[in-house]
Parts: structure tokens; C-alpha cells; sequence
């Protein structure tokens, strides 16, 4: 096989956050996958004298490093009801991520038990929710850069991202690389937005909705690791806890091969326990943070059912 370089190659500059307390530089891996993203085209000489072009890396259709908003109504409405969650204050855990943190605290009636194990977990701590279904890691992106974090100051913020940008399918290093540095971006935002929060990214969680994707999951995971200075940014990762070495989720972990049930979701409690009590001492026996909130499009169909 000849690989030939092509005749201009983009300039790739070392991707890099910087805040007054964080700065990180990508690892000369994270750089070599940046590079390999931009080579797109592999000429293969064949045994018979023909050049087969062969497509190994596309980037993603949208980059999890650029912020975009949810176009859907619901999303709009969720949208506005979290900036006023926001806004009502008196949140020192402040939860971000998809629909795998959303279903932990929101009034949802088929998440009830979720709700009660999150209560159960967090009541004194002064913890809230910003998790919306379906986002991928540049939608936690958009939302957090136009109002659901602004002046919020929480001591903690804990983040969950990235399985959706993943899907179930394997993608290859560009997507990876493009994932990464998504994270790279959210976390500059957050300490942008609060700059003296402590930071508990974690581990994306396997998935056995398509066990090919696991792989994928181990790889960016190390990468994210990688974040963690141990003083802003910390990681956790209570994978061990949730499934098999091979990413075979336990029994009971998980409702969809996908999402967890109560039992999972308790794993992930456990794991970030000595972490919240370190940085926000013992629950108190009262809590000041806002009300939960739920799917926008359960409250418009029981006005629909109930209208006259």
C-alpha cells in the first residue's frame, strides 16, 4: 500500500482551554488524531496498477465543538423553563448533561423512582438538574452559553456528556477527536461562566445498544481523564461498578441498554459521594435549591386533556 501525502496539508494548531486557573494542552496523541482527521483521502496501488480512493475519516455532520441550539418547540420550552430555574438561585450542585442526567431529577411521573433516588441522594446538598434529553455535547454547549449557567456560581458542577455525539455506531478517530474536543470546549464555558466551581467530569457510561461502540467509549474516556488537574477538574469513573471489563452492563444497571435504572443510577451516586462531601462538607438537613422540572410536552398534553 503507498500513502501519499496530499499537496497542502492544513496548518493544525494544539487545541487548548484556557482560564485563570485551567489551562491544558492536548497530548501529542489528542494532536496526531487532529492531524489524521484533516488526511481524508488514502491512495491505495492495487495489484492491478488502479488508485482506489478510500474515505477512512469523515468529520461529524455537526462538530460537538460549535454550539448549536435544539430547533424543536420542546426543547425551546425546556430551554426557558431551565434559564428560570436558573435564575431562581440557591443551586451549589448543578448537574449538566443529556437525557441519562435528566431522567435523575425531573417530575416526569415514569422517572418517579428516579426522582426519589436523586432526593434521596442530593436533598441538603442543594442540587438541580440541567439535563435535556437528546442533546449532544454542542446542544449542553449552546444551553450553557446563553443563560442556564449565567451567574448560577455553583460550588460543583458535575457533566455528563457525549454518548449522544457517539451514537451506536462506530465512527472512527475524526468523530472521536471531534468529541474530545467538545468536552475541551464545554469545560472551558463552565469555567468561563463559573470560574471558582469545581468541575467532576464523567465517564461516559458503556452502552450495549450496539457493543461496537464500546471501544470508541474506553478510547475517549482515557482522553477525558487526561482533563482532570485534580484542583478544578476532576474525573470519575464508576464504569467498573456499572459493567463487566468487557463494557457487559450488570443486571439491573440499566432500563434500555442505554439509560440506567434506580440501581445504576445509585452506582453513580456512590461514586460521587466522597467528591461532594469533600467540596461541599455533610447534606445539610434543609434544602434551598429550586423546584424540579419536567418534559415541557407532558404539562401542554394534560392542558390538552383537561381543557374543556
Amino acid at each position: 500500500m503507498i500513502v501519499e501525502e496530499p499537496s497542502r496539508l492544513p496548518m493544525i494548531k494544539p487545541f487548548c482551554v484556557h482560564s485563570n486557573r485551567f489551562s491544558h494542552l492536548l497530548s501529542i496523541k489528542h494532536v496526531a488524531e487532529t492531524v489524521l482527521l484533516h488526511v481524508m483521502i488514502v491512495h491505495t496501488q492495487t495489484s492491478l496498477g488502479q488508485t482506489v480512493n478510500l474515505n477512512i475519516s469523515q468529520p461529524p455532520a455537526q462538530s460537538a465543538a460549535i454550539a448549536a441550539p435544539r430547533t424543536d418547540e420542546n426543547s425551546r420550552i425546556a430551554h426557558e423553563q431551565l434559564i428560570a430555574k436558573a435564575q431562581l438561585g440557591g443551586i451549589d450542585l448543578y448537574f449538566l448533561g443529556d437525557s441519562i442526567t435528566r431522567r435523575w431529577g425531573c417530575t416526569d411521573p415514569q422517572w418517579a423512582d428516579l426522582l426519589a433516588n436523586w432526593r434521596n441522594n442530593f436533598f441538603g446538598w442543594n442540587a438541580a438538574n440541567f439535563g435535556w434529553g437528546a442533546d449532544g455535547i454542542q446542544h449542553i454547549l449552546w444551553r450553557i452559553q446563553n443563560g442556564e449557567l449565567d451567574e448560577v456560581n455553583p460550588k460543583v458542577i458535575v457533566i455528563l456528556a457525549g454518548t449522544n455525539n457517539l451514537g451506536n455506531q462506530p465512527g472512527g478517530p475524526g468523530k472521536l477527536v471531534d468529541i474530545l474536543k467538545g468536552f475541551e470546549s464545554l469545560l472551558a464555558v463552565c469555567r468561563e461562566k463559573a470560574p471558582s466551581s469545581k468541575i467532576i467530569v464523567t465517564a461516559i457510561f458503556p452502552r450495549n445498544d450496539n457493543l461496537a461502540v464500546l471501544p470508541e467509549i474506553e478510547r475517549i474516556n482515557r482522553e477525558l481523564a487526561k482533563l482532570a488537574d485534580d484542583q478544578t477538574i476532576f474525573y470519575l469513573d464508576v464504569n467498573d461498578k456499572l459493567a463487566s471489563p468487557e463494557g457487559i452492563l450488570f443486571e439491573g444497571m440499566t432500563v434500555d441498554n442505554l439509560h440506567l435504572s434506580a440501581k445504576g443510577y445509585q452506582v453513580w451516586a456512590d461514586g460521587l459521594r466522597p467528591l461532594l462531601t469533600e467540596f461541599l462538607g455533610p447534606p445539610a438537613q434543609s434544602d434551598h435549591a429550586p423546584p424540579p422540572t419536567g418534559d415541557p410536552s407532558l404539562t401542554r398534553a394534560e392542558d390538552k386533556a383537561f381543557s374543556p
